[in-house]
């Protein structure tokens, strides 16, 4: 059997997986790039204590698998509180604070980063606070930060094959359920990359792209 009959035999299957891996991707991305716009800008902003809380935090959810505190939120933390939550929400709350504290990090750091000569320009020029902001640190901001966010999300919808260990039905499960019935795993984890392959070099390839043409060393002055 190859790939392609697979894919053929088993694509209700396949797309079932897929509707719940892009469910539950939608959900951490949505969260996670608001989310973790306002909380960088934020931590920009406010008091200092603000910034290290975010940095901290984030350095932390780095340090600690996402595997792990899935895990624990799922099983002992449930245990403790005496409660059941759907599998999905777990993964959903997990990998969204996940995103939200790395992509507040990365907007944090640009934010405070952001040369403070392009500002006094602005003043000098007549420009307003609000004016400065919209024409001349948002278009400067999008353009450094949209690679590395594209980069971070591809990242997410990676962890996002963790959620299978908790039963939840996305995409990978559902390869490993239909690898329990025909045991073809080559074949079926073959399938399971090049869907993988087709979503996310496109992203990778347009991230680097855009860093290479739009983006430039603030060192630079």
């Amino acid at each position: 059997m190859s790939v392609l009959d697979i894919l053929i035999n088993y694509h209700i299957a396949f797309l079932q997986g897929l509707s719940v891996t892009l469910e539950l991707c939608a959900v951490i991305w949505a969260v996670g790039l608001v989310g973790g716009v306002a909380l960088g800008v934020m931590g920009a902003h406010r008091p200092k204590s603000w910034g290290r809380t975010i940095q901290w935090t984030s350095f932390g959810f780095s340090a600690v698998p996402a595997l792990v505190i899935l895990f624990w939120l799922h099983y002992p933390a449930q245990a403790m509180f005496n409660v059941v939550i759907d599998p999905f929400y777990t993964a959903a709350l997990t990998l969204s604070l996940v995103n939200l504290f790395g992509v507040g990090e990365v907007v944090r750091q640009a934010v405070s980063d952001f040369p403070t000569q392009y500002i006094t320009a602005g003043r000098v020029s007549g420009m307003r606070t609000r004016e400065i902001v919209r024409y001349v640190q948002l278009p400067i901001l999008f353009r450094q930060l949209l690679p590395t966010l594209m980069i971070l999300q591809v990242g997410i919808l990676h962890m996002s094959l963790f959620a299978s260990l908790i039963s939840v039905e996305e995409i990978f499960r559902v390869a490993q359920r239909i690898n329990s019935i025909i045991y073809r795993p080559i074949e079926i984890y073959t399938a399971l990359a090049l869907f993988f392959l087709a979503v996310c070099l496109p992203i990778n390839l347009l991230a680097a792209w855009l860093k290479k043409s739009f983006t430039r060393d603030y060192s630079e002055r």
